[in-house]
């Protein structure tokens, strides 16, 4: 049976509570980048851009760059410590964010598309906010600490528009410049704010049969989760850029549409307050599995019309069942690994489901033109049913497990 003892460089006197408050206002700061991003990387690009047909490419690099800095990420946590590695790629989102700012002012689309290259490969370090929550939560359960963590994206769904409005013509004669720099200074509250974070490096100080990567990735209730995760975001993700395109296609206007989105996200985010309480009351598989089938009836309400009410309908119900399903899939991910390996584990897993919503996200305007609202809707439904199936069948054989496990363990 394999042994090991594990241990924290440093010992942390701070209260697990305090850290987990650090990383949902440091969140609530670093996870507007994206807002601006998204509300303004395509008016730049056509604005700049030498080829119209390039001008969402900003856009589409900064998920890119999110997708190549989670394994860098993890990599950096397992040998500096989470602090750390927080800093240096806050450092790096600053730099992107102004060289974003220098690329408007200059008009040099390539120096823009650089800025959110880099702007990205700090969204990689915040989006695995979550896991440090998990990681250092303490007396709170993991599900709790993910959930507040994910409640300052609800913040910074206020922050990101408002910075956007604000600073869009600070600079005269240059629009959206100031923007930039504004995120810039989104990125240093952030920072600020994380280094206060009181997260010791966690070291594997003497481990007689230490497990490989892949070996822990191979384990059913990994795979499970990753598929989990992967379906809830990019599905969103997916759902989230066709459904515009297809309310102004259907006669709404672009208003209506605006606002379609704004429902979404605070769909998404708002019910964080909660998610972690159900979590720990109902466990994580079974809210996992609520999040697939609120996205699946978003599926169905998106097939039975194409009123407004259908599209808002399908839009929020998206927007909780990617929190259900995404902080349910987060929690049992962060529990799939003992503390040393929790690091890689996790950069495994966002480079997965950053990647493949990277991929739905470009995917989806090209299958939208070309085959229409309906595939839209039957794609989302057809890999939400295959996640669930996959997560009740894990979940199903690991407590048909159990019982012959406690036998083993009886009988001598």
């Amino acid at each position: 049976m394999a042994a090991g003892v594990i241990f924290a460089e440093g010992q942390s006197t701070a209260p697990s509570r305090r850290n987990v408050i650090v990383l949902t206002c440091a969140q609530a700061f670093a996870a507007a980048v994206p807002a601006v991003v998204v509300s303004l990387g395509g008016l730049v690009g056509q604005m700049i851009a030498p080829d119209k047909a390039f001008a969402t490419l900003p856009v589409s690099l900064f998920t890119v760059g999110i997708a190549l800095g989670t394994i860098p990420v993890s990599i950096l946590v397992g040998a500096i410590g989470r602090r750390p590695t927080y800093i240096f790629g806050g450092g790096i989102g600053i730099s992107g964010a102004l060289l974003a700012a220098f690329g408007v002012y200059s008009g040099s689309f390539g120096l823009f598309c650089l800025g959110t290259l880099l702007a990205g490969l700090n969204g990689a370090c915040v989006m695995s906010y979550r896991f440090a929550a998990a990681e250092l939560s303490g007396s709170m359960t993991r599900g709790a600490a993910i959930g507040m963590v994910m409640m300052g994206g609800l913040v910074a769904a206020v922050i990101g528009p408002q910075v956007v409005i604000w600073t869009r013509d600070l600079i005269p004669g240059v629009p959206f410049a100031a923007s930039f720099v504004g995120q810039a200074i989104l990125i240093l509250l952030a920072v600020s704010l994380l280094s206060r974070l009181d997260a010791p490096r966690v070291r594997r100080a003497r481990v007689a049969a230490s497990r490989s990567l892949s070996e822990i990735a191979r384990t059913p209730r990994f795979i499970a989760a990753v598929g989990t995760g992967i379906v809830s975001y990019a599905t969103m993700s997916f759902v989230m850029t066709a459904a515009p395109i297809a309310m102004v296609g259907c006669g709404h206007s672009v208003g209506e549409a605006a606002l379609g989105i704004q429902w979404h996200v605070l769909a998404m985010y708002a019910p964080s307050f909660v998610t972690g309480k159900l979590i720990k009351r109902f466990g994580e598989e079974p809210i996992t599995l609520c999040g697939l089938g609120l996205i699946a009836a978003g599926s169905v309400l998106a097939l039975s019309g194409l009123g407004l009410f259908n599209f808002w309908g399908t839009l929020i119900l998206l927007g909780v069942g990617w929190n259900f399903g995404f902080i349910g899939a987060s929690s049992i991910v962060a529990g799939c690994a003992r503390p040393d390996e929790q690091a890689r584990l996790q950069g495994i897993n966002d480079f997965l489901v950053f990647g493949a919503t990277a991929a739905a996200s470009l995917l989806s305007g090209n299958l939208m033109q070309a085959e229409g609202w309906s595939l839209i809707a039957w794609s989302a439904m057809t890999a939400v049913l295959a996640a669930a199936s996959l997560l009740l069948f894990t979940t199903w054989r690991a407590r048909r497990r159990l019982p012959e496990m406690l036998v083993d363990i009886a009988i001598p």
